[in-house]
């Protein structure tokens, strides 16, 4: 059954594929925090260590959020990793253990996803009517805002 929450049908379509762009761009940044939590080494090993893991579950929430939110506006959430690299505008590096690459590699990739809500919270709430949404994901904005300032607090 359709929402009908005062949005058109189109709106809602068009809000839910930039939300699936969302959704693959948060898994693609949770599986590489995740990767350099597991490929981490150094002499503070323990606390990036633990430092990564606080973080991917964090990502994890936004995750599921952002695939809620789009069964909101009825539509499917995208669930295959296949589908997520199309989608994504995230890109996979090589394999590092350099701590100092990691932190670089990650602060960058939440800066992108910032730039990229950012650009998306006047869109969706403009051009698409959609007010709910772009408080959304102005909230998970400001979760990677906080995140890319752990980050760069690691890379001073």
């Amino acid at each position: 059954m359709k929402a009908n929450i005062g949005i058109t049908e189109k709106n809602l379509q068009a809000v839910a594929v930039l939300l699936n762009n969302l959704l693959s761009d948060e898994t693609v940044l949770y599986m590489k925090t995740r990767n350099y939590h597991w490929n981490v080494e150094g002499d503070n090993f323990m606390e990036l260590h633990k430092f990564y893991e606080s973080q991917y579950k964090e990502l994890e929430e936004i995750i599921d959020e952002v695939a809620e939110r789009i069964r909101y506006l009825g539509h499917y959430a995208e669930g295959r990793l296949k589908d997520y690299l199309k989608l994504t505008r995230l890109a996979e590096e090589d394999y590092t253990s350099d701590q100092k690459i990691q932190l670089n590699n990650l602060l960058s990739e939440h800066e992108s996803n910032i730039i990229n809500i950012r650009k998306e919270i006047d869109v969706i709430g403009d051009k698409y009517k959609d007010a709910g949404t772009a408080d959304f994901i102005t909230g998970i904005m400001k979760e990677h805002e906080k995140m890319a300032w752990f980050l760069r607090s690691y890379l001073k």
